[in-house]
């Protein structure tokens, strides 16, 4: 019997989910999520599998950023890694997707070590500027390494197939995409209930003292990066069975802007954080778009898009570390608080 909010063993204490409310919540949600696809039009089912794509790719830099404190913009790359990876599979081996998907994960895992070697030496801006460069020579492969990546034309990506069924619509690749996003935020959820979790925080917080009490700073920071670029990679083969085609103008460094803008605006260190933050920069352009057109703009409202789109990406990461440096999940928790303890408020 639990006493107000103790906990009277280790395993409840670290429960994701500790109360019935939580788990009613929570499958309230896996049932709206089932019957989306269902009563969605194809336009917002589009929106809800590029929404499920950022959210895999901005959970893996909250694990690199927010919770081990290295910052990084090179996850575009990372995701083209996994991109071209799904790509060159599908192509060339024609092997199944869910394996595709798998090694566009450990490809892109094994470019995020590579790059995660300097951030033993160097941090903040500088170890920021190393993941800039990684960016350009990614780039630089993908748009000369014209016998794998088919240069400046790129490759057109074949369908993909699970079981046998061919994921050709938004409503088929629904139940490839925002599964696999489940898992994956499952699986960082999970991960700072284990050793390797605290370690990361424990480097964040303070990497002298962490390493002091016996972390070893280069395995945990070269792990941290390993993970966050796996779900980089992961992302970039959903998203290249999702648009069926991969460019190197596909991964431009404004991506990398665009997550890290995500998780500063959802909230760094938290998971909530990542989903709220990638869901909220991804309806920022479709806002935008409604926005302008409603002006009387005519054929001038592409145009007058793009900088705008900038615009608003910088104006929120400003707003968000001025007034609300916690972002969205900690508004989301002043939320929950306020009802808790409705009507004895203060």
């Amino acid at each position: 019997m639990r006493i107000g909010t103790a906990r009277q063993s280790y395993a409840t204490d670290e429960a994701l989910l500790d109360t019935r409310t939580q788990w009613a919540w929570m499958a309230a949600l896996g049932v709206a999520l089932v019957a989306y696809p269902f009563v969605a039009s194809p336009y917002w089912l589009y929106l809800a599998c590029l929404v499920a794509i950022h959210v895999a790719s901005a959970t893996g830099l909250n694990l690199l950023t927010g919770y081990t404190g290295l910052v990084s913009l090179g996850q575009a790359a990372f995701m083209g890694l996994g991109a071209y990876t799904v790509a060159v599979l599908e192509l060339r081996a024609g092997t199944p997707a869910l394996l595709n998907l798998a090694t566009a994960g450990f490809v892109a895992m094994a470019g995020g070590v590579v790059v995660g070697i300097p951030s033993l030496r160097v941090k903040g801006l500088y170890l920021a500027i190393a993941t800039i460069a990684a960016s350009f020579i990614a780039h630089f492969l993908f748009a000369n390494w014209t016998s794998v990546t088919g240069g400046t034309a790129g490759l057109s990506v074949p369908p993909a197939r699970v079981f046998g069924v061919t994921l050709e619509t938004s409503f088929r690749i629904y139940w490839l995409v925002v599964p696999i996003t489940v898992l994956m935020v499952a699986g960082a959820a999970n991960l700072f209930r284990t050793r390797i979790g605290r370690a990361f925080i424990a480097i964040r917080d303070r990497d002298i003292s962490a390493e002091v009490l016996g972390i070893p700073l280069l395995r945990y920071k070269l792990l941290s990066f390993a993970l966050s670029s796996f779900y980089a990679g992961v992302a970039g083969g959903m998203w290249a069975y999702f648009f069926r085609v991969v460019t190197p103008e596909s991964f431009p460094l404004i991506m990398s802007i665009f997550f890290l803008a995500a998780i500063i605006v959802g909230g760094m260190g938290t998971i909530l954080g990542g989903i709220l933050g990638a869901a909220f920069m991804t309806m920022v352009p479709e806002l935008l778009k409604l926005l302008v057109g409603w002006l009387p703009l005519g054929g001038n409202a592409a145009v007058i898009l793009s900088p705008v789109r900038t615009i608003v990406f910088g104006a929120l990461i400003v707003g968000f570390l001025v007034f609300e440096p916690h972002g969205l999940a900690e508004i989301w928790r002043r939320v929950r608080r306020f009802f808790h303890l409705y009507p004895f408020r203060t």
